[in-house]
């Protein structure tokens, strides 16, 4: 029997491309799709994913691999898939859209529209049949059918409700109202009251990350020096790292953890959550110096440039959670599989440290039930554990590392996860910017070279006369650039400048900042919209505020622009700030724990800033210990500029006018700091820049 393909097999995305021998009719998103609803007069079945989404796989092999199931749909709609990786634009407006008609969301997306993008239905996972107390595709599709076919007036109804509530919440975002360091205490509270002091984390379960809490939580412990605050991270990135949401074979943290202990993940990694944790670590470990937090942050770099680093230089997405049509199936083992690789006395360490068991620790989410397997994760931290065994922390170390290779390297040998291999601008941004973090505080070049060449390869492939395209894989570039390609891709740029003072890296950040402003600023009420003035609008022009999974593309925006104010002094940058705070200081002031990135930008933005400005001879050893003596401190709200010893017009030109006057003291390096209205004396003694820095920021 031939295999059939449908329009997606044209299509670039991995996430598409596995749907592209459906035996549902789909359709990409486009023109194409509409009309045919239109002039067959069907609902379009929209179904919104991305490659690694575990019951985006559960609910293609119930219903959409069905041959029963295709055939109804084929009957009955238009059928659009979507990888919201792809389209960030189209997920975010009708993930609303399924929030204010369900109350909740989440992927896979499940939208049915009339011909004009109208939805009138929405649900996240539908089963093939009515269980879970949800509606089954069985039921629904014949409905569906009826309700379009004898009863369009609820239609009608229905979709006015849900675009006017569109319309209405785009509009009830501006605002006139500032926001105060009330705000930062009102949220520090909130997630004190959400915090697991037991496990680390916040809320129940499932159990996220959550990088953009423990951004606001370290910088809230450097405003009100909050023990608080820093015991809530500390005890957050302790637990993950021993959990088994992080890999001990292969390093790397996965999506959430599906209980509250951190110990059974989903399996999938994204390459999001790598680059803010790894900046997240790094923070923690400029506050701590806790080794533990820079042993993970080059355990995640070993992973990153293993498994997601594209030849060519840029970062693909992400692996699934599922090999052979199992989830977790490549991390999990069974007792007898340790037993047969390892020593008798590692296999009895490996099993003691990592909670092995011969009837395994995983349960199956999907069957309810163990399956002999075993999910690895410590008990306690490397440290705890040495004592307990009466080991030094070196030996146990050691000897731990020798598991790992011997479990990795028969783990290598088996079918690996799909990785989703599409290179996306955003992503690469945040991964560029923690690399740079990373670099500025560990000092380990491999952290550089991998950003370098990731900036190449954006600037190479996806940067077109100032635009930024958004997506590349198998060598074709495409997709106009949203909103979180430029502000994430600025952000690693402004990481990368200070990592390196290469100039060139801050003359593109400025130049990005302009076409951003240019495409995306709303004029009328601030902000920016998630795409350009000349892209497709989808219902509304909308923007995107909550700070999820990734913060999001305005949090990281309002950063920006106060960091490239301090560094340009260009008024109008402030303006554009003030603007932002007041379209959405309503929004954030209502639930304030859904945009802490936003308010971690706002507390920079409170202030006091600190601008550093070095003056010293490039590569000369009193320059070099100068900036790895202010790179060891956590002081978040600053900017940094370097000038040259000896002035060279050209690496000048990008930089504001007022450092050109400044000079070296007797030929040695020079700090200048200025914040809260007021500059200290220049100094060439690392102490007392320090001093300065510390006084100025407590003030």
């Amino acid at each position: 029997m031939s295999i059939r393909s449908n329009r997606l097999v044209n299509e670039k995305s991995p996430y598409l491309l596995q749907h592209a021998n459906n035996p549902v009719d789909w359709y990409p998103w486009g023109e194409e799709a509409f009309r045919k609803a239109l002039q067959e007069n069907k609902p379009v079945f929209l179904s919104i994913g991305y490659s690694t989404c575990h019951w985006c796989h559960v609910m293609t092999h119930e219903s959409f691999e069905d041959e029963e199931i295709a055939r109804a749909m084929n009957e009955t709609f238009v059928s659009v898939k979507v990888d919201r990786e792809e389209k960030p634009d189209v997920d975010s407006i009708y993930m609303t859209v399924c929030q204010l008609m369900t109350g909740s969301g989440g992927w896979p997306l499940s939208i049915i529209l009339t011909p004009a993008r109208e939805p009138f239905f929405a649900a996240t996972f539908i089963p093939k049949e009515s269980r879970f107390g949800r509606i089954g595709m069985r039921e629904l599709i014949p409905l569906i059918e009826k309700l379009w076919r004898e009863e369009q007036g609820k239609i009608i109804r229905v979709k006015k409700k849900v675009v006017k509530a569109l319309q209405d919440a785009e509009r009830g975002r501006a605002g006139d109202t500032s926001i105060d360091d009330s705000i930062l205490d009102y949220t520090f509270n909130t997630l004190s009251a959400n915090f697991d002091a037991i496990h680390g984390g916040f809320g129940n379960t499932p159990k996220f990350p959550s990088p953009s809490y423990l951004f606001f939580l370290m910088r809230y412990w450097r405003r009100r020096q909050s023990k608080r605050a820093l015991e809530m991270v500390e005890k957050t990135l302790s637990s993950m790292r021993l959990g088994g949401i992080y890999d001990h074979v292969g390093s790397g943290f996965h999506r959430y953890s599906t209980d509250d202990q951190w110990k059974v993940p989903h399996f999938e990694k994204m390459l999001y959550d790598q680059a803010l944790l790894m900046f997240a670590y790094a923070e923690a470990f400029q506050i701590t110096r806790n080794e533990e937090y820079c042993r993970t942050a080059h355990q995640m770099l070993s992973y990153v440039m293993h498994n997601l680093t594209a030849p060519e230089g840029g970062f693909y997405c992400a692996e699934d959670a599922d090999s052979e049509g199992e989830e977790g199936k490549f991390y999990l083992w069974t007792e007898e599989e340790v037993d047969a690789i390892l020593t008798e006395k590692e296999g009895a360490l490996c099993k003691d440290l990592f909670g092995v068991e011969e009837k395994g620790n995983y349960l199956d989410e999907v069957r309810n039930r163990r399956n002999g397997k075993n999910i690895l994760h410590l008990k306690a931290p490397i440290n705890e554990l040495a004592a307990s065994l009466h080991v030094s922390e070196q030996e146990l170390a050691s000897k731990l590392e020798s598991i790992r290779k011997k479990l990795f390297s028969v783990r290598e040998k088996r079918v690996h996860p799909l990785r989703d291999d599409k290179i996306l601008t955003d992503w690469n941004g945040l991964m560029i910017a923690a690399l740079s973090k990373a670099y500025q505080v560990f000092g380990n070049r491999d952290y550089l070279s991998n950003a370098l060449n990731a900036v190449t390869f954006i600037s190479q492939n996806m940067y077109r006369g100032g635009k930024l395209l958004h997506r590349y894989r198998e060598g074709e570039s495409g997709i106009q650039g949203y909103l979180t390609d430029y502000v994430f891709f600025i952000w690693g740029l402004l990481e990368l400048y200070e990592a390196t003072f290469d100039t060139e890296y801050l003359r593109r950040a400025v130049e990005l900042n302009r076409h951003l402003m240019e495409r995306f600023w709303d004029e009328e009420s601030g902000g920016f919209y998630i795409n350009s003035r000349d892209s497709e609008t989808v219902l509304v022009r909308s923007k995107e505020i909550y700070d999820g999974a990734v913060p999001s593309g305005n949090s990281v925006a309002l950063l920006n622009l106060l960091r490239l104010y301090h560094i340009t002094g260009e008024r109008s940058l402030k303006d554009n700030v003030s603007q932002m705070v007041g379209a959405f200081s309503e929004t954030v002031k209502a639930t304030p724990i859904g945009y802490t990135f936003f308010l971690s930008s706002v507390d920079f933005n409170i202030g006091p800033v600190l601008q550093v400005v070095i003056v010293g001879e490039e590569g000369n050893e009193d320059t070099t210990e100068m900036i790895h003596a202010l790179r060891k401190h956590y002081f978040p709200n600053k900017v940094v500029l370097f000038k040259p010893g000896e002035e060279k017009e050209p690496t000048l030109s990008i930089l504001p006018e007022y450092i050109k006057e400044y000079k070296s003291i007797n030929g040695r390096a020079t700090a200048y700091v200025c914040g809260n209205f007021s500059c200290s004396r220049p100094t060439a003694d690392i102490t007392e820049m320090l001093d300065h820095m510390s006084k100025m920021y407590l003030k």
